[in-house]
């Protein structure tokens, strides 16, 4: 509740500090403080917790892993403002609006993580979503974000529908919103509650990018200001997917997960699939990543379909090796004039440095020993293999991850074994030392996981 509560306030303080705050460099040091209270503020709420978990009113329920999960978010978010904050001002003049709709964002992720009720399901996900949609397209000198901001916005309220309508026929089905009291697993399943299942899956595949409702993926983060592309498909994806295990793990277990455990793995199959094959066909390294981030969530949705501790550990460390590796590769294109593969030729003979970092983000989302992406996938394929059915899935995640070495390792040949004159911003002490921060921090999760999954 402290998180929640905190990033609401953080978000309505920033959007008056543009009115007192002229200096917009100033304006980041004020967001990074104000993310820094609602750090301390959500690990401040352990002391609280009784029993490992708290409720509020039947609709929030505050346990140890939402606190641990907001804190991984609001730890790759403060990295996020250190790195990438400056380039806010770069989009537009309204650069305090822009932090206030983050911290509106991670407001909605900090409910995600404890709703206890489909209705503040429901909530959450719009907190999450409607700040984005503004985000896409605050880039009013490019009509490619105009055009991603109204794709996403049509595609994101259809879903929007989808989720209401699972919602409205579980209700029918049970007479409840409140998770302990569904019990839709308990016994014979009603169709009507099947269906309700099913329409929920479907819409939270959709804002976690799954295929087949993928589709608004690659525009959407290609088209929107590269700044918040970076945050979108990290914290923000991640949070989604807190939502997803939180709800399928919570509520409908027993009889019916076998039903919609069939439906998912053949989604997670379709995903790592697509994801993987197609990014191997881009040219541009922001779309690649696009499509990178569609192959990861196949990973993720291993951790949702599997029921064991490994899968609880295996979302957690994901969420955190994924943001920071991404945001630390996306912290380096926002200063390339050229997003393509060619771009990045000769990348390590003028830049060793920031070249060295990238590649050791590139390595984690490869899944390479001794980075923390290795950890993270052989823990939710772990999950897969304990789960017993689910074997063929993984012997496709493993075929896909061997893939996804391809179109890593082609950002790597050009920076390192390719000649020729990257066009890129000039670079910093401060900006150099974070990206080697980041960097320590992937190999340190990468040799010592259990550093965070401790607390898991």
């Amino acid at each position: 509740m402290n998180a929640l509560i905190s990033t609401a306030l953080s978000g309505v303080l920033m959007m008056f500090a543009g009115l007192f705050v002229k200096n917009k460099q100033s304006i980041k040091f004020v967001a990074i403080v104000a993310l820094l209270i609602c750090f301390a503020a959500n690990l401040a709420e352990l002391c609280t917790l009784q029993g490992g978990s708290r409720t509020l009113y039947g609709m929030i329920t505050v346990t140890n892993f939402s606190v641990l999960f907001n804190a991984v978010a609001f730890g790759a978010t403060l990295l996020y403002f250190m790195l990438s904050g400056s380039a806010f001002e770069k989009v537009g003049e309204h650069v305090s609006d822009y932090f206030a709709l983050v911290f509106f964002i991670l407001s909605g992720i900090s409910l995600a993580s404890s709703f206890s009720s489909l209705l503040m399901l429901f909530l959450a996900i719009e907190i999450i979503s409607i700040p984005q949609y503004i985000l896409a397209g605050s880039d009013k000198k490019s009509p490619k974000s105009s055009e991603a901001s109204l794709k996403y916005f049509l595609m994101g309220s259809f879903s929007t529908g989808i989720l209401l309508m699972g919602i409205t026929l579980i209700y029918g089905a049970t007479g409840s919103f409140l998770i302990s009291e569904l019990g839709i697993g308990d016994g014979a399943i009603s169709p009507l509650a099947l269906c309700g299942v099913i329409l929920i899956a479907f819409a939270l595949s959709f804002k976690v990018s799954a295929a087949p409702f993928h589709f608004w993926t690659p525009d959407v983060y290609d088209g929107s200001p590269s700044v918040f592309t970076s945050f979108m498909a990290t914290v923000v994806k991640a949070g989604s997917f807190i939502a997803f295990i939180r709800l399928f793990h919570g509520a409908f277990t027993g009889t019916i997960s076998k039903d919609w455990q069939l439906l998912l793995a053949l989604v997670t199959a379709a995903t790592l699939i697509i994801g993987n094959f197609t990014a191997v066909f881009q040219q541009s390294v922001k779309r690649m990543l696009a499509y990178s981030s569609i192959a990861q969530a196949g990973f993720m949705l291993l951790s949702v379909i599997a029921f064991s501790d490994f899968a609880v550990k295996g979302i957690i460390l994901y969420a955190a090796a994924y943001s920071i590796a991404t945001i630390g590769i996306f912290a380096v294109l926002i200063k390339m004039k050229d997003y393509t593969f060619d771009g990045f030729n000769g990348l390590a003979k003028k830049e060793p440095l920031v070249a060295a970092v990238t590649t050791i983000c590139l390595l984690s989302l490869a899944g390479i020993p001794l980075t923390a992406g290795f950890f993270a996938k052989y823990y939710v394929l772990t999950a897969a293999v304990q789960e017993g059915n689910l074997f063929w899935l993984v012997i496709i995640a493993v075929i896909c991850a061997a893939i996804s070495v391809y179109y890593y390792f082609r950002v790597i040949m050009a920076m390192y074994f390719k000649s020729g004159e990257p066009g890129v911003e000039e670079m910093n002490g401060r900006f150099k030392f974070l990206l080697v921060v980041t960097a320590a921090i992937v190999i340190l999760l990468g040799v010592f996981p259990g550093l965070l999954l401790q607390f898991a």
